[in-house]
C-alpha cells in the first residue's frame, strides 16, 4: 500500500498542520468494521514525518522498527529523503527484513545485541543478509559467544558490528557518585573500554578472513530522548516544578554525553574507519543533532504519536495511530465496560502505560479495574449514550506496540478509508 502513503508524506514534509477531530472522523468511518481494530490516519503521520525531519535538522533519520511493525508503513517513510535505514529490534526481524522482494530494506543495524543462535548461523550463510544486517555487541563475553556460535562455519562476509556506547548519565558530586539515570544497557563507557572491544573484534579470524568488522558506534540517550520533561497532571504546580528539574537534568546529561561521545568516537577512529555514529531518539533530534560526532538519528515512536509523548516541550507530534474495542455491557447507568482493552504497554507499570479513552470524550477507566485483557469498564457521562456494539476509541501508550493486537493497520485520510497496511502480525510475524 505503500503508492497510498506517499503523497500524503510528501504532503506533510512541506508543512501541514496536525488534523482535529480524528476520533470521531474514525469512528465515522470504520462504522461497519468489527471491532478490536486500529487505524493509521496519514495527515497526522504525514505531519509528524515532517516533524521529525525539520528538528534533524538535516541529518538523516535511521527508523525504529519496533515503533512502526509494519513493513507497509516503513517502506513509505524510507521512500522519503531525510530517511534512511532501519534500527531493528531482533535478528530474526532483520533477516527477514533484509529478504524483502522490494529490496526497501538494505541498512538495518539490530539495536539490541543477540543471542539467536540459529538466527546468528543463518545470517552467516546468507551474503545477502551479511551486507545489509549489522549487529549490536557491547563486551567481549558476546563476542565469545557469537564466535562460538559460528564456530566450523565460513561467514559468507564478516559479520557487521556496531558498539552500544552507554549513554545514561551518572552525576557525581567532588567525585562522589550521586546515582544512575537512564536505561542499563551497555558497559562500555569510555574511550578505554570502546577500544578493548574494538581491538578484540579485529582478532577474531578463521585463518586469515576476519570473522567481525567494526562499521558504527551507536549511543542512545534514553532519559532526555524517552522521557517527557514536560508533564501534564491536574497538578500544575507540581508539573511545573517536576519539568524544571527534568529540563536542567536532561540539559546536564546532554553536554556530559555530548563531550564523552566525541571523545570515544574519536578514540575508535584511531584504529577503525567507521561508517556512521547512531545517536538520539523522537524525543532529542534537535539536540543530538548539533553533536559533530553523530552522524545519523534514530526515531520511530514520533512517526504514530503515542500517548507517551504527548509531555514534551519541544515538539508536540499528532496522535496518528489508535485502537477501538465495542461495547458489550452495561453495569451502571453511567458504566459501560468495553470487550478487552487491556493493551498496556511496556516499561514501569503504572497509569501512563495504560490506553486512554479518547472518543467519545467524557470517558475514564476505574482505578479498582483498569484497562482488563478480557474487559475494560469506562465510566463518565458519555457512558449514557453508548449502546451495544459501539465503539469506544483509545490511545496507545508506547509506539508500535498496538501493531501487536491487530493484523492491519487501517489507513484514513480526511476521515475516509483508503486501505489498509499489514502489520508484523497480519503477516504471520512476532518476534521477541
Amino acid at each position: 500500500m505503500m503508492e497510498l502513503l506517499e503523497p500524503f508524506l510528501a504532503r506533510g514534509l512541506r508543512g501541514g498542520a496536525a488534523p482535529e477531530g480524528t476520533w470521531a472522523a474514525a469512528d465515522a468511518a470504520c462504522a461497519e468494521l468489527a471491532a478490536p481494530m486500529a487505524v493509521l490516519d496519514l495527515e497526522a503521520l504525514s505531519f509528524n514525518a515532517g516533524s521529525l525531519l525539520r528538528r534533524a535538522a538535516g541529518k538523516p533519520i535511521r527508523v525504529a522498527s519496533k515503533s512502526i511493525r509494519s513493513r507497509d508503513v516503513l517502506r513509505a517513510v524510507l521512500g522519503h529523503p531525510g530517511f534512511a535505514g532501519i534500527l531493528g529490534f531482533t535478528l530474526p526481524e532483520a533477516l527477514w527484513l533484509a529478504n524483502d522482494p522490494s529490496n526497501a530494506f538494505t541498512d538495518i543495524v539490530v539495536a539490541y545485541p543477540t543471542a539467536d543462535g540459529p538466527a546468528l548461523r543463518a545470517l552467516a550463510a546468507d551474503p545477502v543478509a551479511c551486507a545489509r544486517v549489522t549487529l549490536m555487541v557491547d563486551s567481549q563475553e558476546q563476542l565469545q559467544w557469537m564466535a562460538a556460535t559460528l564456530a566450523g562455519l565460513a561467514p559468507a562476509a564478516p559479520i557487521r558490528l556496531c558498539l552500544d556506547l552507554d549513554a545514561s548519565w551518572r552525576p557525581s558530586v567532588r567525585g562522589r557518585a550521586l546515582g544512575h539515570i537512564g536505561v542499563y544497557r551497555s558497559p562500555v563507557r569510555t574511550g578505554a573500554d570502546a577500544i578493548a572491544v574494538a581491538l578484540a573484534i579485529n582478532n577474531y579470524r578463521k585463518g586469515s578472513f576476519p570473522l567481525f568488522t567494526l562499521v558504527g558506534i551507536m549511543a542512545y540517550e534514553a532519559q532526555i530522548a524517552g522521557l517527557q520533561d514536560s508533564p501534564h497532571t491536574a497538578n500544575k504546580v507540581a508539573d511545573a516544578a517536576k519539568s524544571a528539574v527534568l529540563q536542567r537534568m536532561q540539559r546536564s546529561s546532554m553536554a556530559e554525553i555530548t563531550h564523552r561521545r566525541a571523545n570515544v568516537v574519536a578514540a575508535v577512529r584511531n584504529i577503525v574507519d567507521l561508517e556512521f555514529v547512531n545517536g538520539g531518539g523522537t524525543g532529542s533530534l534537535e539536540l543530538t543533532t548539533v553533536d559533530v560526532s553523530v552522524t545519523e538519528l534514530a526515531a520511530g515512536s514520533g512517526l504514530f504519536g503515542p500517548t507517551l509523548f504527548d509531555g514534551y516541550s519541544r515538539f508536540t507530534p499528532a496522535p496518528a495511530v489508535g485502537f477501538a474495542v465495542p461495547v458489550v455491557r452495561r453495569p451502571a447507568p453511567d458504566v459501560v465496560t468495553v470487550l478487552g482493552g487491556g493493551w498496556i504497554a511496556s516499561g514501569p507499570a503504572g497509569p501512563d502505560r495504560s490506553p486512554v479513552p479518547v472518543h467519545p470524550a467524557g470517558l475514564a477507566t476505574i482505578g479498582t479495574e483498569g484497562a482488563g485483557e478480557v474487559q475494560t469498564p469506562l465510566r463518565g457521562p458519555a457512558a449514557a449514550q453508548l449502546r451495544i456494539g459501539d465503539k469506544v476509541w483509545f490511545r496507545h501508550a508506547k509506539s508500535g506496540e498496538v501493531c501487536e493486537h491487530v493484523d492491519a493497520l487501517e489507513m484514513l485520510d480526511g476521515g475516509q478509508r483508503v486501505g489498509t497496511a499489514p502489520t508484523y502480525r497480519g503477516e504471520g510475524k512476532a518476534f521477541a
